[in-house]
């Protein structure tokens, strides 16, 4: 029986989103204000004319080249209007260009305020809450098929390891912001579902405004809190407001939740290139704090890695990731997540299947990049505590680079092994390692006839792997999942079913003794899931993949 955790705030009208929420026109009154001042302030006396026309340029060429059905509707209007206004302002007499320009500049940045604007609801909320938590519990519990009204059993499938008593009691004393690493959609809904299994209040994050495309996560991506990310913008006006917007919420003590790595793992690997932009806007918050002296709030940086035995979007995303290489031209294969119906097929037979997913709650931050205690306090590496006045004048720049290493270090630590990883990850260096005269992409395209192993032979290198992956544990640098201190051979059995379950190819299958390999491009993105670790001197492979 798992432990039951009662909520930390029990009255709606407490929560710091739905305080948000009833002030939300001043809310978002002052993140177009303190936008417009940190781009004017950015743009330091270069010509906000031209940053302007940058805007309009690209606003055009997305809407021609990549329009989505969340789009507002009257997206090629506006900017038609705002190009206008750009137009006459040239011919305006030099003293009041200025003034024109900076009335274009709130137009646009009120736009982009309120577009990324969540709408939360604690009605919606706890309507769409009730309704993940039992459509989980009923997918997740295979056991439901053969009796659909026994008791849901949702965390018995999706185990939540790490500082999760500590990471209640911060949420009483300050601001949480978590940070976790991104594979696929469904992390959003198992983060969403974590949350309230902990008691914690609801979070905002920013949601891919692909996202919203769909109606089945449209409704639930507000509902929960989301704000809108499109990633399509990459203009200084809009990845302003969107920073100041996150930075805005977390003054006001808003919990947040936001993908370091800015998008999905597109190799299956724990991404290291995080994402400082919104992380800086945790450290701005923090200093707007520190200045009005609010008593006990203080922000909490939480690592969060997801762990999943495979991946429905693996195949497209890991073409997209050789592609970028440009090494070669892989056929994008369908995503499989394009519309609502897709999706709920998905998990049907994803959580039918009765696959495991664990996330892992790692160590606690400030946003300077040190470690804190139970009761919020920064700690140096020996456990003492360390003056609040001496991080209050470090440089964002060192404190970014400092809190980036850690998070990407509880990553790592926060990664739980199933046997299906070790498969991946021995049999793609055995092969590598069997073909070594032939580069990394022949070795992609090989046939299906040449990709296999004896199995004896592969056995061998499994426990080489596995007997690492101890060691690394012991030491704390990784966890493991209880099928690994079972016999090996059950071990191989398990991962196998796991491994690629729902693809309509399994990238791996056991015939006539030998292992063989289906689909090597899969079985490569679930190799990556275990690089960073050290494992390749096991196997000795002379690819730095």
């Amino acid at each position: 029986m798992r432990k039951s955790y009662k909520q930390i705030l029990t009255k709606p009208k407490t929560w710091p989103i739905v305080k948000l929420a009833n002030n939300k026109k001043s809310f978002l009154n002052d993140v177009s204000k303190n936008s417009i001042k940190n781009i004017l302030n950015k743009l330091n006396n270069k010509n906000l004319f031209e940053e302007l026309e940058t805007t309009v340029y690209k606003e055009k060429l997305r809407i021609q080249k990549n329009p989505w059905r969340a789009d507002p509707p009257d997206e090629e209007d506006f900017w038609k209007k705002i190009q206008s206004s750009l137009i006459n302002v040239g011919s305006v007499p030099s003293n009041i260009k200025k003034e024109k320009e900076e009335e274009i500049l709130k137009k646009i940045v009120k736009r982009y305020a309120n577009e990324i604007s969540s709408n939360f609801k604690s009605t919606h909320y706890k309507f769409a809450r009730r309704l993940i938590v039992t459509f989980f519990a009923r997918l997740l519990n295979t056991a439901r098929l053969r009796n659909p009204f026994g008791n849901l059993d949702l965390d018995n499938k999706i185990n939540i390891l790490g500082k999760k008593n500590q990471l209640r009691e911060l949420a009483k004393v300050g601001t949480i912001v978590m940070l976790p690493t991104h594979f696929t959609h469904l992390d959003s809904a198992l983060i969403g579902w974590a949350i309230s299994h902990l008691g914690l209040p609801p979070f905002m994050y920013g949601a891919g405004m692909v996202l919203f495309n769909m109606s089945i996560f449209s409704y639930f991506m507000d509902s929960l809190g989301a704000y809108k990310v499109d990633r399509r913008k990459k203009n200084l006006l809009y990845l302003e407001t969107l920073k100041t917007y996150s930075t805005e919420s977390l003054v006001r003590g808003c919990h947040s939740l936001f993908y370091p790595g800015g998008t999905r793992s597109r190799s299956g690997s724990i991404n290291q290139n995080l994402k400082l932009g919104l992380l800086s806007s945790a450290f701005e918050a923090q200093k707007i704090i520190n200045k009005k002296k609010v008593k006990s709030k203080k922000i909490f940086i939480v690592p969060i890695t997801f762990n999943y035995q495979f991946v429905l979007e693996a195949p497209a995303l890991i073409n997209q990731y050789l592609i970028s290489k440009g090494q070669e031209k892989f056929y994008l294969e369908n995503l499989g997540y394009s519309n609502s119906y897709k999706i709920f097929k998905f998990l049907i037979k994803f959580f039918t299947k009765g696959s495991n997913i664990s996330l892992s709650i790692g160590d606690p931050l400030d946003v300077y990049g040190n470690y804190v205690n139970k009761n919020g306090d920064s700690i140096d590496s020996n456990h003492k505590k360390i003056n609040n006045k001496s991080l209050i004048n470090k440089e964002i720049k060192n404190s970014l680079k400092d809190l980036s290493s850690k998070i990407s270090k509880e990553f790592h630590k926060g990664t739980q092994v199933f046997p299906s990883n070790i498969i991946a990850f021995t049999l793609f260096e055995e092969i590598c390692k069997k073909f070594k005269k032939l580069d990394f992409f022949t070795i992609l395209r090989l046939s299906q006839e040449d990709l296999f192993l004896d199995l004896e032979k592969f056995k061998i290198s499994y426990e080489k792997i596995l007997n690492e992956i101890m060691k690394l544990n012991s030491k704390n640098k990784i966890k493991i999942f209880n099928d690994l201190k079972i016999n090996i051979e059950t071990q191989i059995k398990s991962g196998l079913d796991n491994l690629g379950m729902y693809h309509a190819e399994k990238p791996v299958i056991i015939k006539n003794d030998k292992i063989h390999v289906q689909n090597m491009k899969l079985l490569y993105y679930y190799r990556n899931r275990l690089k960073g670790f050290g494992l390749k001197k096991i196997i000795q492979t002379r690819f730095n993949l």
